[in-house]
């Protein structure tokens, strides 16, 4: 899978990326899906409410899900995020925040 680049501007140099294992190689099932498209329209609106950054989207893959989200803080950005990733039941699942030039990750 390849890492979509963030927005081009400027300030939006943070990042939140969450990776999520799937019941299934590939793409997961239908249901696991739907469970994903449904979690990125709350996050989406929520990022968006709190004016925290851009929600940039997902990506199936290699029996993986993964949310992407850019925004000037890292951390804002998470906190906005994590009940509905935390929400999510699929696992093992970790979350990197990328804060410049420095990242941490955390497992859900």
């Amino acid at each position: 899978m390849e890492t979509p680049s963030p927005p081009d501007s400027g300030d939006d140099e943070h990042a939140v990326i969450a990776h999520f294992r799937l019941a299934a190689d590939g793409f997961g099932d239908a249901d696991q899906r739907e469970q994903v498209y449904a979690a990125e329209e709350v996050m989406a609106a929520a990022i968006d409410e709190a004016g925290v950054g851009e929600f940039d989207g997902n990506e199936f893959g290699a029996g993986e899900a993964v949310f992407y989200a850019y925004g000037p803080d890292g951390d804002a950005l998470f906190k906005v995020m994590e009940p509905t990733l935390r929400g999510l039941p699929f696992r093992p699942a970790h979350v990197v925040v990328r804060r410049g030039d420095s990242a941490s990750r955390m497992d859900l």
